[in-house]
């Protein structure tokens, strides 16, 4: 059983559940999670991380010695997904006119549990509430150099789900394997121990130069190979010991049509 926190579609509020064997206890009482409709379990600013696999550094070879890149990052590189992309879980993604595919990006959510400013590593988990799963959803593009808004900033390209686990039910975030399915189909797999900051040195490296506050979410980054969705498709990620998020991706018309934003 998982201690985490919630936010239901009627509820104005998060609250602390337990999570079990496809069950939700709320309040004494016991739900079956298929009858629980969740909302986006986060409210903070949520930043992205670039690069931060090994994998995904190693992808660009060369690239990275030339311009516009010349050398390899010497810190975090960051981004901000903002509001508008934020949705929650069973929402569709809109595909945008025009556009073939989206690039699946699955990653570990760290929501900060108060106010980080200059945290030491060995610190680094006090300032940690919990964690979710976050799909960091872009329409491909080849240069990773200062990301691009029109790409990673659409309405409804972050979806969060399905709630905060507490960090004390995770037995090493730095160890979570993490699974894209598409139609039920295992398209990705990988595992946090490949981060090049793990997620102390991240929270260190990124508190350096900026305060995290209570809420904010940092992902630790989304791995090499991300698989590409096209329209009708279902998205399943998984990570250990947190659940599954789950979307279809529905073009932007057909949204359209059936009056859903």
């Amino acid at each position: 059983m998982i201690k985490a926190k919630v936010k239901l579609k009627d509820s104005e509020f998060s609250e602390e559940v337990e999570i079990s064997d496809h069950h939700m206890v709320r309040n004494g009482k016991s739900s079956e999670l298929s009858q629980v409709n969740l909302d986006i379990p986060v409210t903070g600013t949520l930043y992205g991380t670039l690069l931060n696999y090994k994998g995904s550094l190693e992808a660009l070879m060369e690239q990275v010695h030339h311009p516009p890149y010349n050398e390899p990052p010497k810190g975090p590189v960051l981004y901000i997904k903002p509001r508008n992309t934020f949705s929650a879980f069973a929402k569709p993604v809109p595909l945008p006119t025009g556009e073939p595919e989206l690039e699946i990006g699955a990653s570990l959510g760290i929501v900060i549990g108060k106010t980080a400013t200059r945290v030491k590593k060995a610190q680094a988990m006090d300032y940690i509430e919990g964690f979710t799963i976050v799909n960091d959803i872009s329409i491909p593009h080849e240069s990773v150099y200062r990301p691009a808004i029109r790409y990673k900033a659409r309405d409804g390209f972050c979806p969060i789900a399905p709630w905060v686990v507490s960090k004390d039910s995770i037995s090493n975030p730095d160890r979570l394997g993490i699974r894209v399915y598409i139609n039920g189909e295992l398209r990705q797999e990988n595992t946090t121990s490949n981060l090049i900051r793990p997620i102390s040195r991240l929270i260190e490296d990124v508190t350096d130069f900026m305060t995290l506050n209570a809420g904010d979410v940092l992902l630790v980054g989304v791995p090499e190979n991300a698989p590409l969705a096209k329209a009708n498709d279902h998205v399943r990620i998984e990570i250990d010991e947190i659940g599954y998020l789950e979307n279809p991706i529905v073009t932007e018309e057909k949204l359209a049509m059936e009056g859903i934003s």
